[in-house]
This record gives C-alpha cells, sequence and structure tokens, in this order.
C-alpha cells in the first residue's frame, strides 16, 4: 500500500510520497534522470566555491546559485531559488569545486558570472505550491497546442516547464521559421493567467524528451546522457568510409546520428598514417588501382583492373609510402601478384563449409562397424577353442 503513494518524476529526477499524515516528500534520485553528476571531487573544499551550488530543475534546465545565508546545505537538498520574478524550487545536484568545473564546461566565466541567491530550504509549503504547478503542465502543454493551431502557426509546443511558485512557465517549442509570438503570448497570459517565457529547442532535444531505442538496441543516448549537442555533419561519416545513406545515417529525430562523432577523432588521428593516392602506382607488370583503405589496420587495397574489385592484394600503409617515393624517382616497383599459393591462401577468404564430403561421418561408422565385427568374430574363435 505504501509504493502506491509514491510517484516518480524522472524529468526531475526526483519521487514524491505523501505520507500517511498527509504531509508530501520529494527525495532525489540519481537512477532515473540523464542529468545526475558523479562529484568526483568529494570532499575537496576551496575556500572560493563553498557557497557555489548547481541546482536542477526540469529536463536539461540547470542553474548556478551562491549560497548567501551561509546555511548548512548539501547535494540532495530541496531548496528555493531566486528566480527573475518569484522563486523556484530545484535539488542541489552539486557543490564545492566541481561546480567551477561545470561552468568553464559551459564557458561562463564565475568572476563575472551574476550568481542568483539560494533563499532556503523547501518548506511544505513550497512543496505544495511545486506539486500543484507541476500537476499543470501537461493539460497546459495540450491546451497551449490547440491554440498555437488555432492560430495557423507553424510550430509545435514540446514541452512545459511551470516555475516553483506556479507563477511563471516555459514554453518550450519547434519551429523551422521565425514566429511571432507577441499574440500568441497575449493569448497564453490570458488563458493560464501566468508569466509567459517562450524558449526554442532542437529535434535532438525533442527526441531526447520523448526517448526510445536505437538500431543499436539500447536507450536513445540523447534521453539517457546526452545534454549538450553538437553539429553532426556528412564530413564525419566520410572520414570513417560510411555509406552516405540518409535512411541509415539519420536518427529518430530525423538529423543525423550523434554516435557518429564517437569514433572520428580515432578515424581523423589513423588517417595521419594514409598516404594520399590520387594516381596508379607503377609495378614491373602493369599499373595497379586503390580500391579501398582499411583506415584502422591501416591496409590499402589494390587492384590491377580499374573497374573490378577482383583479385585485390592488401599492402601496408608504410609499404606504399616507400612504393610512392620509388614513382616518384622514376622507378618501378615489384610486382604485388602473388606466386606463393600458401600467402594466396591466407590472403584470400575460406569458408570451412564444403571442405570434407557430407558423408564422412558414414565411412567412419562403417570402419568403427568393421572392427566391431572383428572383435566379436576373434571373441567368438577363443570360445570355442
Amino acid at each position: 500500500m505504501e509504493t502506491k503513494n509514491i510517484v516518480y518524476d524522472c524529468s526531475r529526477g526526483c519521487l514524491v510520497e505523501r505520507t500517511p499524515m498527509g504531509d508530501l516528500r520529494c527525495d532525489m534520485t540519481q537512477s532515473c534522470s540523464k542529468l545526475a553528476t558523479y562529484d568526483w571531487l568529494e570532499g575537496l573544499q576551496d575556500p572560493k566555491c563553498d557557497d557555489l551550488f548547481e541546482v536542477r530543475f526540469k529536463n536539461t534546465h540547470k542553474g548556478y546559485y551562491r549560497n548567501a545565508s551561509q546555511m548548512p546545505l548539501k547535494v540532495g537538498d530541496l531548496v528555493a531559488v531566486e528566480a527573475t520574478t518569484g522563486h523556484d524550487i530545484g535539488f542541489i545536484d552539486l557543490a564545492g569545486p566541481l561546480v567551477l568545473k561545470q561552468m568553464k564546461r559551459h564557458n561562463l566565466n564565475p568572476e563575472t558570472y551574476e550568481f542568483k541567491k539560494i533563499y532556503r530550504k523547501a518548506k511544505l509549503l513550497d512543496l505544495e505550491k511545486w506539486q500543484e504547478a507541476i500537476a499543470r503542465e501537461y493539460q497546459v502543454m495540450i491546451r497551449a497546442r490547440q491554440i498555437a493551431a488555432s492560430e495557423n502557426l507553424q510550430m509545435k509546443i514540446g514541452d512545459v516547464e511551470f516555475q516553483g511558485d506556479g507563477t511563471k512557465a516555459i514554453f518550450y517549442y519547434i519551429a523551422d521559421e521565425r514566429i511571432d509570438f507577441r499574440k500568441l503570448i497575449k493569448l497564453f497570459a490570458s488563458e493560464f493567467c501566468i508569466r509567459i517565457e517562450m524558449r526554442q529547442f532542437g529535434a535532438r532535444q525533442e527526441a531526447g524528451l520523448i526517448g526510445g531505442i536505437g538500431v543499436c538496441g539500447r536507450e536513445l543516448c540523447c534521453s539517457r546522457w546526452m545534454a549538450d549537442f553538437n553539429s553532426v555533419t556528412t564530413q564525419a561519416a566520410r572520414i570513417q568510409d560510411l555509406s552516405l545513406n540518409p535512411q541509415k545515417l539519420a536518427g529518430q529525430c530525423s538529423k543525423l546520428k550523434c554516435c557518429i562523432d564517437y569514433e572520428t577523432p580515432v578515424y581523423i588521428d589513423a588517417l595521419k598514417e594514409i598516404p594520399e593516392v590520387t594516381h596508379p602506382i607503377e609495378t614491373e607488370d602493369g599499373l595497379i588501382y586503390l580500391v579501398k583503405t582499411d583506415v584502422l589496420k591501416g591496409t590499402m587495397w589494390f587492384s590491377y583492373d580499374k573497374q573490378s574489385m577482383a583479385n585485390m592484394q592488401p599492402v601496408p600503409a608504410k609499404k606504399v609510402k616507400e612504393m610512392l617515393a620509388a614513382n616518384n624517382k622514376g622507378e618501378k616497383v615489384p610486382s604485388l601478384r602473388i606466386k606463393d599459393k600458401a600467402i594466396e591462401e591466407k590472403n584470400n577468404f575460406r569458408s570451412s563449409a564444403g571442405e570434407e564430403s557430407i558423408t564422412r561421418f558414414d565411412k567412419k561408422s562403417k570402419s568403427k562397424s568393421k572392427g566391431r565385427n572383428k572383435r566379436r568374430k576373434s571373441g567368438q574363435r577363443k570360445n570355442v577353442s
């Protein structure tokens, strides 16, 4: 019966429980929020940042605040913080020196950044207002979509985030073109009786909010752990020699998959050892043409036929450099044709299927049966004697 009163809010990374006494209890959970951060500098103290905290709200919304009142706070506390108008409610996610590291990661200068204040730890009244505001978010989002559609605006309301005191809401939207919000904001303000802030986000952020399973069989990176999205270009696919097929390269957000960028630096480093072959290489028995390159193995495959991939010969990248240097001097390199049959069998792919006759088991069974019969006959002769 107790578990029925617990509600998990994964968008904020917390669980909300109504106690038997009727009070609210809100605890931060690290497991169901992709914005959870591991404090690998926990326990280290620095006077410069002892009063600095990172506070997380909904989805990818985070902020940096200063504990001006010097009240005792720790990671996981639910606090009321300063907002543009009123106050907001969020969880303390980081404290101490790692806050400065996070700010540097987001190109924020702690010396010039205007830190807002942490007012207090959230009280029961703050939690009640906060949960009432959260309960309105879904219905407000549906109604906001209807109003935008009635105004024939080419946009989509993807999510709504209410401020902790319920006096303001952030409307996250997606649009390909510039939208005039002057009339729309007035309609939203009169309909919902709150302050309105419009914030645009992209298709990748929307995919992260919706979630799903990728072609790799795992949960989408954008919905599991990614918070910052870098631009992915087809150049990264070309570097990895991937097929430029939009159906294979595009993710569920209809953009290029973020995972294309994961191995690009490795390929860039490996390509430094691969020579550039812009013309055929002269050998003693003809010209050879570059057919394909295995970047990670450092192997380049050549063929004597420009229009065919048959009888390709693997050549290490280091040897190709020597071959190009010899051609530049006017010398021809030795032939790549494999004369040794053992080497040819080693390079060519061989399948074990069909190497032996399918009746080989029958022959063995016959030989075994003959041996058994001989043993039986010899045994019978001994008994007769």
